[in-house]
């Protein structure tokens, strides 16, 4: 069973590559996001690598999507389901646009993380306000 940190990550790194292209913006967004939010409050970074491996290593399998979500189903309590959904709005915006693969990954966790339509809404629209440039 992944811990809360590493079921965090792996949303973070699934939004990333559902488009198979994990642009530099995306991953410097995953990075300041384990540094700097309380949820990674004690968690070791230099753990971050591994986990992202890890990750694209489940992927690459048969029914490697739905093994991971299931993973990260099972690991996450239902408050913190809320803060994988809000990471991974996070990252799908961190390059200012959010491609058709990873808003139907958005719509499956979602889904899969019990997120309801009000909530999910508030969420995208925080991640849309928060990733603005002037």
């Amino acid at each position: 069973m992944l811990s809360s940190h590493d079921a965090l990550i792996y949303t973070m790194v699934l939004v990333s590559a559902s488009d198979r292209n994990m642009t530099d913006k995306e991953m410097h967004a995953i990075g300041d996001l384990v540094t700097h939010l309380p949820a990674f409050a004690d968690y070791d970074r230099n753990q971050l690598p591994r986990a992202a491996t890890a990750c694209a290593e489940m992927l690459q399998g048969n029914g490697g999507l739905d093994r991971a979500l299931a993973a990260i189903e099972e690991a996450l309590s239902k408050p913190l389901r809320e803060t994988a959904y809000l990471l991974a709005c996070d990252v799908a915006a961190a390059d200012g646009k959010v491609s058709q693969e990873e808003a139907r990954l958005l719509e499956l966790l979602r889904h899969k993380l019990e997120i309801g339509r009000l909530p999910a809404a508030a969420i995208e629209r925080a991640a849309r306000a928060r990733s603005q440039r002037i």
